[in-house]
């Protein structure tokens, strides 16, 4: 019987130990979407406790904490940093089968060379001795992203953002590209006229200019995407529920914009319209500039209004959603397609029913043109487990294909959770390995080492 967490963990076969060890295990990430704070970067932050680096901002812990009964007052509350440390040390041993108890112990090895289990019992030595070790440069933010070998880190960034820490560490000597990505959600927010014009006022602040027309936001728009680009920017990303579908009636789409900024909230298939038209006009943009566009869809935020009064968005309350994707998502790739403006895409599906839906989707935009130019994106948040993971690799596999695959990254704002590429390169040489061995792949080295090396990082830094 394996022991847990050996150096063959994950690996059920020969070929599998073989192909991760010898081909995927060393290869450097490229981290294309998270959420780390690039002022944490930026000043190189060390941390006084790994409850700071560790659990501030985790909201799977947090869903955990509370599912085992830990009071607020644990978690987001007021406890000192050693008693909520504890409290998350008391909920490990009761997370066993939920990808948290892999990932818990495999930043324990990997970040602080700690073998034991967290549980109440030892979580007093592993406090310490991790606090002591976030003492060393070796783990201030900078070392921390060196020794895991990473290369390029994509940021996520909101349109009014000056980006001013992204310039102090394209100035530094941090060899890793930290790049921001271009984020306009709350410039979509066509159901919510408040919303709506809350975020116009902070574009025209920002930016110095007024927006009266349709045609103004578009400008305004296009002159931030500019300002990204000439700091790095070269990807994009959209967090929405779904894409609409457009009306068919010849509805303009100026004239729900000015009731739109008269205050006046439009209704539903109104302001799907809208939308619409205003994710259309932006993909055109990225096109322009060369960029890679990102689709996160299927989320159902912020449920628990209660808990959303107290603590705000982002706090563990979000969940998967039931959502019709196909239409919405069709036309809108179609619609770029139709003009030759549909840029790199990234396709990732929150809900498990629609893996073969996307993976089908994006095969119909696959043009000859650029290797796996519309992706099937990795298994994202609720997703982004074993069994997740698998299904994932699955259905591209059957539907498209494995060998253009741009791979794994973090969603994460902890900067211990790197070891969740190493996670899933495990899982991608576990899958090949039992299809070799079962005589359904050939024991071809040289073709598999490709297929690997490239699923865990050469294909990412060739499409991106």
């Amino acid at each position: 019987m394996p022991s847990f967490l050996s150096p063959d963990f994950l690996l059920q076969t020969p070929t599998a130990r073989r192909l991760f060890h010898n081909h995927a295990a060393d290869l450097p990430i490229i981290d294309y979407h998270c959420h780390l704070s690039p002022a944490d970067i930026a000043s190189n932050r060390s941390f006084k406790t790994i409850t700071e680096i560790w659990l501030e901002g985790d909201h799977y812990k947090w869903r955990a904490m509370r599912a085992f009964g830990i009071p607020e007052e644990y978690i987001t509350g007021s406890a000192s940093d050693e008693e909520k440390f504890k409290k998350w040390a008391e909920t490990v041993p009761h997370t066993l089968r939920n990808p948290l108890y892999h990932w818990t112990h495999l930043e324990l090895q990997r970040y602080f060379g700690i073998q034991d289990l967290l549980s109440e019992k030892t979580a007093d030595s592993i406090y310490n001795a991790c606090n002591d070790k976030l003492q060393q440069p070796t783990h201030s933010v900078h070392g921390l992203l060196t020794g895991m070998k990473v290369e390029m880190i994509g940021t996520t960034d909101d349109p009014t953002d000056g980006l001013e820490y992204h310039k102090a560490i394209a100035s530094s000597t941090l060899e890793i590209k930290v790049l921001p990505s271009f984020r306009p959600d709350p410039a979509l927010a066509t159901h919510d006229a408040p919303a709506f014009n809350n975020y116009l006022n902070r574009l025209t602040t920002v930016t110095g200019k007024s927006v009266h027309t349709l045609d103004d936001l578009f400008q305004l728009l296009r002159d931030r995407i500019d300002y990204f680009h000439d700091n790095g920017c070269r990807l994009s990303d959209h967090g929405l529920e779904y894409i609409p579908v457009p009306l068919s009636n010849g509805t303009d789409p100026a004239q729900l914009f000015q009731l739109l900024t008269e205050g006046k909230n439009l209704p539903p298939d109104e302001a799907g319209h809208l939308k619409f038209f205003l994710l259309t006009e932006l993909c055109r943009m990225y096109h322009a500039k060369g960029w890679t566009q990102q689709f996160h869809l299927g989320a159902l935020r912020n449920n628990n209004t209660r808990m959303m009064k107290k603590l705000g968005a982002n706090t563990g309350y979000d969940s998967i959603g039931d959502f019709r994707q196909a239409p919405g998502l069709a036309a809108l790739l179609d619609a770029l397609d139709s003009t030759d403006q549909l840029t790199r895409t990234i396709l990732y599906n929150l809900n498990p029913a629609d893996n073969e839906l996307f993976a089908t989707m994006a095969g119909n935009f696959n043009d000859g043109t650029i290797r796996g130019k519309v992706q099937y994106g990795s298994g994202w948040w609720f997703l982004d487990q074993k069994d997740g993971m698998e299904k994932q690799l699955n259905s591209l596999s059957n539907m498209g294909l494995l060998s253009t695959f741009i791979g794994m990254l973090t969603d994460s704002r902890s900067f211990l959770s790197y070891p969740r590429h190493e996670y899933f390169r495990r899982i991608l040489c576990n899958l090949i390995g039992r299809d070799v061995e079962n005589g359904e792949l050939p024991n071809d080295e040289e073709m598999l080492s490709e297929l690997i090396r490239g699923v865990c990082y050469e294909n990412a830094k060739r499409y991106l």
